[in-house]
């Protein structure tokens, strides 16, 4: 139980970074320069912790840094590429719904790579997540219609990038600790995206005493804490079982959006936040878990 309340709460994390990124915005920040002050705060954070916490956390052996890029690099810099890069391309709704096909691609990665068996079961409740966040993302969210060709192979992409985390850390967990996994992936992302994005040129922008203080949050709340817990349950259970869990972010952002910003609720993001919820619930009822276990029809 605790791995799928770990999972949750990260989702849960993840679903509040658009109150930090609205800051962000606000303050003059770039999307990507955003992700780049997000991954740098959290590299500093980790590398502290590990520092005067346990030293031993932060060794890993050079043949294994391929790892570390997989999730730094081709994962959380990539996804964060194709993610806004398809929100200027197609509608904003429409990025939400590709970048939420990630869980089909987690099935799909980890049956391969895992062998972990693809059921019934496993597609009926991939395919209420998908829906879920269709209906989530509005009334848009159902007109697919419209927009460059290229911009749905780019949210493709961002749904690619965000299941390769899951994928690359499953495999990271065969060797290291989940703190570990996550400093790297930080410092690895950090040290790619910094002379990328030159966001010390913003530095005015970013020494604002409310402009750090959102930093800090993004950092250590929306990503040091989400990732630890999220690898630490990944490492407990099936990757495609942690990722629709982890669907529970567009819910909790949706929700977010309601409460603080005055975003109206209508029926169809209701019952799509019902669906996710009721996905993730039978997926970890008792019931459902024999199900699984006992299905004995594989696709």
């Amino acid at each position: 139980m605790l791995p799928v309340l770990a999972v949750v709460a990260a989702a849960f994390l993840w679903g509040i970074i658009g109150f930090f990124v609205k800051g962000l915005t606000e303050a003059g920040l770039s999307p990507m320069e955003i992700v780049t002050v997000r991954v740098v705060c959290a590299s500093l954070f980790l590398l502290c912790i590990g520092v005067f916490k346990n030293r031993n956390l932060l060794k890993i052996r050079t043949k294994d840094i391929y790892l570390f890029i997989g999730t730094g690099i081709v994962s959380i810099v990539f996804f964060n590429w194709c993610y806004f890069t398809a929100m200027n391309v197609l509608s904003i709704s429409t990025a939400v719904i590709l970048l939420y096909t990630s869980p089909i691609f987690v099935m799909l990665f980890s049956s391969l790579f895992f062998k972990e068996k693809i059921t019934l079961t496993k597609i009926l409740l991939l395919g209420c997540t998908v829906l879920g966040s269709m209906l989530i993302a509005g009334d848009s969210g159902l007109d697919l219609a419209g927009g460059e060709k290229l911009g749905y192979i780019i949210g493709i992409g961002a749904g690619i990038g965000y299941a390769l985390y899951s994928i690359f850390g499953k495999l990271a967990l065969r060797r290291y600790e989940s703190f570990t996994i996550s400093a790297y992936t930080f410092i690895t992302a950090s040290v790619f995206l910094l002379p990328i994005t030159k966001v010390w040129s913003k530095t005015e922008a970013i020494l604002v005493p409310n402009t750090i203080l959102l930093i800090l949050g993004l950092g250590l709340f929306s990503t040091v804490i989400a990732y630890l817990l999220y690898t630490w349950g990944l490492g407990r259970m099936e990757g495609s079982r942690a990722a629709v869990i982890a669907t529970a972010e567009p819910v909790t952002a949706m929700f977010l959006g309601f409460l603080f910003y005055d975003e109206r609720l209508s029926p169809l993001q209701l019952g799509g936040a019902l669906i996710i919820i009721g996905a993730v619930l039978f997926y970890n009822w008792p019931k459902g878990k024999a199900l699984k276990t006992n299905q004995k029809q594989a696709v």
